[in-house]
């Protein structure tokens, strides 16, 4: 039971468990910061026109196939 919690999915993208919680807390943060720029950019516009959007790339670009 406890591997299946904590230890199967980092090994399956070839991870330890503290590498996989590295990973997942700077995805996290950057996620954030794509929330962020997105809000900002609802109240005002011509503020972080791309920046959400490009973030959310480098994050598909940096996941894409991981693992495999």
């Amino acid at each position: 039971m406890i591997a299946k919690l904590f230890l199967n999915h980092p090994d399956s993208v070839n991870e330890t468990y503290f590498e996989h919680m590295r990973f997942a807390l700077w995805f996290a943060f950057w996620l954030g910061a794509a929330a962020f720029a997105a809000l900002v950019h609802a109240v005002i516009p011509a503020a972080f026109e791309k920046t959400g959007s490009r973030i959310i790339a480098k994050l598909y670009e940096r996941t894409h196939n991981r693992g495999r």
